[in-house]
């Protein structure tokens, strides 16, 4: 008579499904965050008005006042040409292909904020702050002009 006998194993402590249940919380955060980043992606705005310059979209968004923007030197640019401006190093912020936003380290040294999903059209703002704010927008001409017009008298 061949008799098999089973020896099962003991189970393992506790820990081991607290680590399992910490990681999966994790990957939750991540995909929330993921999540969040794409829906930002498509849903972003920069709102013109008295007290400033809003930009709302995600982590970076805030509100710049007209008295930190140095619209005299506001310009419409493309940073496939303009060298000098291109975002060199991500900082902190999201960097993907054909969206960059948040802080980056810009070619020519300076920090830069960044909203760029259309390096063709960037109205590029210097500010007194010691930063350069780069938005894509379908009109960099109107969104320069509008924020001159805030600040005029």
């Amino acid at each position: 008579m061949n008799a098999s006998t089973v020896f099962p194993m003991i189970p393992a402590a506790s820990k081991s499904l607290w680590f399992f249940a910490i990681i999966g919380l994790i990957l939750v955060g991540v995909m929330f965050m993921m999540g969040w980043v794409a829906w930002s992606m498509q849903h972003a705005q920069f709102t013109v008005s008295k007290q400033g310059l809003r930009l709302q979209g995600d982590l970076y968004g805030r509100l710049i006042p007209l008295a930190s923007l140095k619209l005299d030197e506001a310009v419409v640019t493309n940073l496939n040409t303009d060298k000098d401006h291109q975002p060199k190093w991500r900082t902190m912020g999201t960097g993907l292909p054909g969206y960059a936003a948040g802080w980056f380290k810009l070619r020519n040294g300076m920090k830069g904020l960044l909203y760029v999903t259309d390096r063709k059209h960037v109205a590029r703002i210097p500010t007194t702050e010691g930063y350069t704010v780069m938005l894509s927008v379908s009109d960099p001409a109107a969104l320069i002009d509008a924020l001159k017009r805030q600040s005029a008298p």
